[in-house]
């Protein structure tokens, strides 16, 4: 292990004692946002110190069994220990790297999911629906709350565009990487002559941001309307002005939200959805930024590139970005969706580990 890992290792176990010590002070619960700032750094460095006492104890093993070498009778055990402990070690380090990597502050946010469609017409309005349905399920089985923002529905079915809210521990950090230009070949329903149609739609998604804090807002930058809803949503929704309609006038960015029949929670709700993206467009900038030193393969952040085709008369998806093809396109786009998060995570940490080596 490079000198550089162990002294950050060091100072880490030194600082779980310090963490510890003061969490068993009498006063510490008189602050109470101090406290679970404390208990949160001791539940992350925890794990971490518990793998490098495990890696120093190994160390310790090698070193017992070397001084076993001389000794005739004990030189055939020693080198086997001597083996094992090392092979511990290397494994150990392994992780430890991986632990020390920076966490993304994002990672443990909800997200705002937008989903356009894009060429393709109607077709590539029902694959919008489709798409928006693959999430919804995903969210389903990790348990997570799904929210409906605005939706703009196309007259054959689907989305021209929706937002969703999607609230859950660790959102952002599985669906991160799902921005980018979707691509479907399949025959549309609309094809009378069995023909196969290329269509796409573009996925954003964005960690929500705080309603303070995160991004500063003039009132002056803003435009707000009022209009009456569409849709479905009953006789209420579309009698009164409930929905709301935000222009942030510097960036020209739009959002509109009627899917409540209060305009105070719908406004609450748009006004959210703008810092939102307005933390996004920041976000991005210094992605590109960052690109601009260190290419990056998957966290490149740019809406227009294709990153996945969705093939159904192969039954199979691509991931263009890690070359992940998968023959089980029925159960993703039913939200099975762990193999290919997964997948795309591991990668990102592995483009993390060598820019880290690199460094070094």
């Amino acid at each position: 292990m490079k000198p550089s890992m162990l002294a950050k290792l060091d100072q880490l176990a030194n600082r779980l004692e310090e963490v510890s010590s003061l969490l068993m002070q009498e006063n510490v619960t008189a602050d109470m946002d101090n406290y679970r700032r404390l208990n949160r750094e001791h539940a992350e460095l925890d794990p971490l110190v518990a793998l490098y006492r495990q890696y120093v104890g190994a160390g310790s093993d090698v070193a017992a069994a070397q001084d076993m070498l001389s000794d005739p009778d004990m030189k055939e055990f020693a080198q086997e220990e001597i083996a094992a402990a090392r092979s511990r070690m290397e494994a150990l380090e392994k992780d430890l790297q991986r632990m020390l990597l920076p966490k993304d502050p994002n990672d443990e946010r909800n997200i705002f999911l937008e989903i356009r469609a894009g060429t393709g017409g109607d077709e590539s309005a029902l694959f919008a629906g489709d798409l928006l349905r693959m999430y919804t399920r995903y969210a389903e089985r990790m348990r997570w709350q799904v929210e409906m923002v605005s939706e703009s529905a196309s007259e054959l079915g689907g989305y021209r565009e929706v937002i969703v809210r999607i609230v859950g521990f660790g959102a952002y950090s599985r669906l991160k990487f799902e921005s980018g230009g979707h691509r479907v070949q399949r025959v549309p329903a609309t094809e009378t002559q069995g023909r196969i149609h290329t269509s796409a739609c573009t996925v954003a998604v964005m960690p929500e941001a705080d309603e303070i804090g995160d991004v500063d807002i003039n009132p002056a930058d803003l435009r707000i309307d009022t209009f009456r809803a569409s849709g479905a949503g009953g006789q209420h929704i579309n009698k009164t002005d409930s929905a709301v309609r935000i222009t942030h006038l510097p960036s020209g960015i739009v959002v509109e939200c009627q899917d409540d029949r209060s305009q105070h929670k719908n406004k609450a709700q748009a006004m959210k959805v703008l810092a939102t993206r307005l933390k996004d467009v920041q976000l991005r900038k210094q992605q590109s930024e960052e690109a601009a030193t260190r290419k990056s393969l998957i966290g490149s952040g740019d809406r227009s590139e294709r990153i996945r085709t969705y093939n159904f008369p192969q039954g199979r998806m691509t991931d263009h970005r890690i070359n992940l093809t998968l023959y089980k396109l029925d159960f993703i786009m039913d939200g099975d969706l762990d193999e290919l998060t997964s997948a795309l995570m591991a990668e990102h940490q592995a483009e993390q580990l060598a820019a880290l080596a690199e460094d070094a």
